[in-house]
């Protein structure tokens, strides 16, 4: 038996801000799952394509350390430096930048919240680029 990663959970200060931004890099529509009173906002799997869903709920103590687990991701209609001057313009924030002459390397990025993610090259510039 195996299991499935049915969610990925941001704990966060303004969960509607946070959702909000990752609908927009990822094209998903944030809905609060929760209460008006404890809203938890999903950006569902769309059309149940096997992909987790991101869960963004509030929680009262900030982040204060580097995430242990984060997100790699990769454009999928576009280059990486077009991608990386959209999440720019999303309120993203460049944390470190390993991208290398010969097109290979990342961005690290976090979101608004501080949250740690890499944006890698597309599969494009990939076979442009090899590997």
């Amino acid at each position: 038996m195996t299991s499935r990663v049915r969610s990925i959970t941001f704990d966060c200060a303004e969960p509607a801000g946070l959702a909000a931004f990752w609908g927009a890099v990822t094209g998903r529509t944030p809905v609060n799952d929760g209460t008006e009173e404890s809203p938890e906002y999903l950006l569902a799997d769309p059309a149940d394509a096997g992909l987790p869903n991101l869960l963004f709920i509030a929680v009262p103590e900030g982040k204060s350390i580097k995430n242990r687990v984060h997100l790699d991701l990769q454009p999928a209609d576009r280059s990486r430096e077009e991608e990386v001057a959209r999440l720019l313009g999303l309120g993203a924030t460049l944390l470190a930048d390993h991208r290398q002459p010969d097109g290979t390397g990342w961005a690290l990025l976090a979101d608004p919240e501080g949250n740690e993610f890499c944006v890698e090259r597309s599969a494009a510039e990939r076979v442009r680029t090899g590997g």
